[in-house]
């Protein structure tokens, strides 16, 4: 892809309310982020699970936006979901916009979206889909590449769990930096507010994100949270988003110090030294399982032995607590080990 930088500090800082829901609170919440934010972002066009939600004001917010920007000389940023929004957005001069995670998932959505931004390159951010499909999110920015625009940035906003969690939405952080790795001059921003679903978490996860080398925070800011109409548990105030923006570590990702730099490379060999011998050790069972496959296969046992499985998963979390190894973590990494043990055993019977 071809992409242009147009984020050129860290953190480039987004923020405003959820909705943008009366010109007074728009400008109010501007004038306060001024010199704060590098964006004033607010929702105009609402996609809510409910019809009885509320939805946004609609295209009589853009005019709000245009004062917003007027007032305090901030570029704003709205979210856009259709080809007609992109239309209403560009006539207003709306400086950037955003697509969200409902329409990430959409192909169809994108591609008209992509279309009706061709020949203008114009700042998009693209929001995470809702589930964990990288696919689906480096797609997004092909098609929005393919229509020209160049000014392409990613946002991390979680991902839905079926699972009870503390987040609003699981944030699957190695998600992002396989983002990276596969664009690797992408930018990406975290939405901690979306994330968290919390107000009191957002510090902790921006500080995450940025620990994580990520370039930015997009994050919900209103004058009156306890109030807002949409969204009101994970937005701050003004006073509060300076405070964690004041509370951040930003740590270097380059290592400028030779002393520092060599003591971390020793660490990195110890690392690699013990991968290697990870590889090893799987190489080793992974023979194994194939001798247990010609057995099976000999004997005509099924491949799939539940008890035994319900036995591997439940003493290996015990040895992983008894160590002080996080129990998730190992179980992830033996339901991934048993998969390929259960396709390389596949392969010997057929």
């Amino acid at each position: 892809m071809e992409l242009k930088k147009f984020i050129d500090k860290k953190p480039y800082v987004i923020a405003g309310p959820c909705s943008a829901e009366s010109e007074e609170q728009i400008l109010q919440i501007a004038k306060e982020l001024k010199g704060t934010a590098d964006v004033f972002r607010a929702g105009v066009w609402k996609p809510r699970t409910k019809p009885n939600s509320f939805e946004g004001i609609g295209k009589d917010a853009l005019k709000w936006m245009q004062q917003a920007q007027l007032q305090t000389g901030m570029k704003v940023a709205t979210e856009v979901a259709t080809a007609k929004h992109v239309e209403l957005c560009l006539d207003a001069g709306i400086d950037m916009l955003w697509i969200g995670a409902r329409t990430t998932v959409n192909p169809f959505y994108l591609q008209e979206i992509a279309e009706a931004l061709k020949g203008v390159d114009i700042p998009v951010f693209v929001k995470n889909p809702i589930h964990p499909e990288i696919g689906l999110w480096l797609g997004a920015f092909e098609r929005l590449n393919k229509s020209g625009v160049t000014q392409l940035s990613a946002i991390h906003r979680g991902f839905y769990s079926y699972e009870k969690l503390a987040f609003r939405n699981d944030p699957k952080w190695e998600l992002p930096i396989k983002l990276r790795e596969e664009v690797r001059d992408l930018s990406i921003i975290c939405d901690p507010s979306h994330i968290s679903g919390n107000a009191s978490l957002i510090e902790d996860v921006s500080q995450t994100a940025m620990d994580l080398n990520m370039d930015g925070l997009m994050i919900e800011t209103h004058n009156n949270p306890s109030k807002a109409l949409s969204d009101a548990n994970q937005q701050i105030l003004p006073i509060d988003l300076e405070n964690i923006l004041n509370n951040l570590i930003l740590r270097d990702a380059k290592l400028r110090d030779e002393a520092f730099k060599k003591e971390l490379f020793s660490y990195r060999n110890q690392i690699d030294i013990l991968d290697t011998k990870i590889i090893d050790l799987l190489n080793d069972r992974k023979n194994i399982v194939e001798e247990i496959g010609h057995f099976k296969n000999k004997n005509k046992l099924t491949i799939f032995q539940i008890e035994r499985w319900f036995d591997i998963l439940k003493t290996r979390k015990e040895n992983a607590k008894n160590l002080g190894i996080d129990e998730q973590m190992i179980a992830e990494l033996f339901e991934l080990i048993h998969k390929y043990s259960i396709l390389t055993q596949t392969k010997i019977m057929r």
